[in-house]
C-alpha cells in the first residue's frame, strides 16, 4: 500500500479537537493485529473484518401494542379515570383553579374512541389463569434483584395487581411482558413436553424484553450472512419467524388468560410512528403522569428491573428537556428571528418511535479479541469501530427510503421551525441547520404570491390559510430522524468517533453541561459499537 493511501486511512480515524487526548494506534497496525494481510490487494480484501464469509448478524424488533375494547373494560381508560391525577384535576377545575377545558379535553379523549383501540394500554386478567410455572416466573421477575432473592420484591410490585369488586386477585401487566408470560404459561401447562423443547422455550423467554414503551424481541439465534444463505435474507427469515411466534403467543394469551372474556383483545404489529391518539393524550396530561401510563416497568431482561425503569424515566425527562432547549439553539442559529414561538410540550413521546435494530459482528475480530498473543485489545476494537461508523454514516442518504422508511406528512400548521426540525438542532451545526430549513421551506412551497410564509400559531387560523392558498405541507420519508434524538453532535473538545476509548464519556459530560443530554445515558448514534 502506498504512503499516500496509508496517510488517508490514518487520517480518517482522527478528528478535530484531538490535542488533549492520546492518538490511537494506526488503522493499518490495528488491522494487522486482527489478522488482515496486506501482502496484496486480494489478500487484504479477503481478510478484512466484515468481508465475505466473516459476518454474523442479529436483530431487535420493536412492535406496536394495542388493546381493543370499550373504555369500561380496557386498562388505559380505567386507570386514567381511577387515578389521583384525574381526581385532582376534577377538584381543581371545580374550585376554579384550572380551566374546565383541560378536563373536557381529557374526557373527550376517553369518550371519543369509536374504534375501541387503545394504543400501549396494559391488560387485566385473573391471576388464577396462570399455570404454576408462569406464576413462578412472575414472582421471580417481581424481585428487586433477581441475583439476590433475599432482597425481596420491588418497591412498585403492588402496581401489577389489585382485587376486583368480587375480591378476585387480578393482574395488570403491559403487553410487552404479557408475551413472555404467555410463553411461560404454555411451557408450564404442558406436562408431557419433551425436555429439549422445554429447555428451548425457557431460553427463548429471555428474548422478550420490555425496557421501553413498545414490546421488544431480539434474535433467537445469531445468523451467518453468506451468499448461500441469501445474505440479508437470512436475518429477515429469522425476524419473520420471531414475529410469527410473537403473534401466536399474543393469540394464546387472549384465550388462555381470559382477556377476551373480560372485553380485551391484545394485538401487536409493526408501526414506526407513535400512535396519533397517544400524541393527543400527551397534550392533555403532565409529563410525570405520561411516564406512569406508558413507561415500561422493565420486568423482563434485567436483574434490577426497577433501576432500569428509573433509567427509562430519566431518558424521557432528558429528551423532553432537550427538545425544549432546542428552541434556544434555533434562535441562536438565526432561524427563529423573534420571540414568537410555539413551545414544545414538556412531555416528549419520541421514545414511542419503533424500529428494527441490526447488530453485525465479525468472526475475525471476535477471534482476535480472544487471542491474547496477537495483541488486539479493546483500544484497537474501538479504533476500528469508530472508523467503520464514520464510513457508514456517509451512506445514510442511500439507506433512507431504501432500507428504512417511516413516511409522515407534515401539515402546513406543523411548519413552525421549533416543531418541524425536532431534535435536529442537537444533531447539526448551525450552517447545515439553516441550509436544511431554507431548502425545506422551498421544497414544501410555503409561500403566497412568491413571499415565504410560516404558520401563525393558532391552529384554526393556520387551517383556514392552508385551505385558502393550497398550502399542503410536505412529506418526510423517515420522520424518526427528526422526531427522535437519533445521534448527537460532537463538541470541538470531545469528538465522539476519534478512536479513543472513553470519548463517549467525555462527550456526555460536555452535552450534560449544555443541557442536551445526561451523563448517565448511553450516547445516541445511528451506528453504534456495542460496549
Amino acid at each position: 500500500m502506498s504512503q499516500r493511501k496509508r496517510a488517508v486511512l490514518t487520517a480518517v480515524g482522527q478528528s478535530r479537537g484531538e490535542r488533549t487526548t492520546p492518538q490511537p494506534e494506526s488503522i493499518r497496525r490495528s488491522l494487522e493485529r486482527a489478522g488482515v494481510c496486506f501482502a496484496s490487494t486480494e489478500s487484504m480484501t479477503a481478510t478484512l473484518p466484515f468481508s465475505l464469509g466473516d459476518v454474523s448478524a442479529g436483530s431487535e424488533s420493536e412492535l406496536q401494542a394495542v388493546v381493543s375494547g370499550t373504555r369500561h373494560q380496557v386498562d388505559l381508560p380505567l386507570f386514567i379515570e381511577q387515578s389521583n391525577y384525574f381526581s385532582n384535576m376534577l377538584r381543581h377545575a371545580a374550585a376554579g383553579e384550572m380551566p374546565r377545558k383541560a378536563i373536557s379535553d381529557l374526557e373527550n379523549f376517553l369518550d371519543d374512541n369509536s374504534s375501541g383501540v387503545w394504543e400501549n394500554s396494559w391488560v387485566r386478567f385473573p391471576r388464577s389463569r396462570l399455570s404454576p410455572y408462569a406464576g413462578e416466573v412472575l414472582e421471580r421477575d417481581l424481585l428487586a434483584d433477581k441475583g439476590n432473592p433475599a432482597a425481596g420484591r420491588r418497591n412498585d410490585a403492588d402496581r401489577f395487581g389489585f382485587q376486583d369488586a368480587s375480591g378476585q386477585e387480578m393482574l395488570r401487566l403491559p403487553i410487552s411482558y404479557l408475551i413472555k408470560l404467555a410463553l411461560a404459561d404454555l411451557i408450564g401447562s404442558q406436562p408431557l413436553l419433551p425436555p429439549l423443547i422445554k429447555q428451548t422455550g425457557m431460553r427463548l423467554m429471555d428474548h422478550y424484553l420490555n425496557d421501553n414503551t413498545s414490546p421488544e424481541t431480539f434474535s433467537f439465534n445469531v445468523v451467518s450472512l453468506t451468499p448461500r444463505g441469501g445474505m440479508g435474507k437470512a436475518i429477515a427469515r429469522e425476524t419473520g419467524i420471531r414475529f410469527l411466534m410473537t403473534q401466536l403467543l399474543v393469540m394464546y394469551a387472549n384465550q388462555a388468560f381470559g382477556l377476551q372474556e373480560h372485553g380485551q383483545t391484545a394485538m401487536t404489529y409493526f408501526a414506526p410512528h407513535p400512535p396519533v391518539r397517544q400524541k393527543e393524550l400527551n397534550e392533555h396530561v403532565s409529563d410525570s403522569f405520561y411516564r406512569e401510563l406508558f413507561m415500561s416497568p422493565c420486568l423482563s431482561g434485567w436483574d434490577r428491573g426497577e433501576e432500569k425503569h428509573r433509567y427509562m424515566q430519566l431518558c424521557h425527562q432528558v429528551l423532553s428537556r432537550s427538545q425544549l432547549n432546542a428552541v434556544a439553539k434555533l434562535k441562536d442559529s438565526g432561524i427563529i428571528l423573534n420571540n414568537l414561538v410555539v413551545l414544545p410540550n414538556l412531555s416528549n413521546i419520541s421514545l414511542a418511535n419503533n424500529g428494527t435494530h441490526i447488530s453485525i459482528g465479525s468472526r475475525r475480530l471476535t477471534r482476535a479479541m480472544a487471542d491474547n498473543a496477537c495483541g488486539f485489545n479493546v483500544q484497537h476494537e474501538k479504533n476500528l469501530a469508530d472508523l467503520a461508523i464514520k464510513i457508514t454514516e456517509h451512506f445514510l442518504p442511500l439507506f433512507v427510503g431504501t432500507y428504512s422508511a417511516a413516511p409522515y406528512r407534515l401539515a402546513f400548521g406543523d411548519f413552525h421551525p421549533e416543531k418541524a426540525l425536532g431534535f435536529l438542532p442537537h444533531e447539526l451545526d448551525y450552517t447545515h441547520l439553516r441550509m436544511i430549513w431554507r431548502r425545506w421551506r422551498k421544497k414544501a412551497d410555503l409561500s403566497i404570491l412568491g413571499r415565504p410564509l410560516t404558520p401563525f400559531g393558532p391552529e384554526s387560523l393556520d387551517r383556514v390559510i392552508s385551505r385558502l392558498f393550497g398550502l399542503k405541507g410536505d412529506f418526510v420519508p423517515d420522520y424518526r430522524l427528526v422526531d427522535y434524538l437519533a445521534c448527537l453532535l460532537s463538541t470541538d473538545r470531545s469528538p465522539a468517533l476519534n478512536g479513543v476509548p472513553g470519548n463517549a464519556d467525555r462527550l456526555r459530560k460536555d452535552l450534560a453541561d449544555m443541557g442536551v443530554f445526561d451523563e448517565q445515558m448511553s450516547v445516541y448514534l445511528l451506528y453504534k459499537m456495542r460496549e
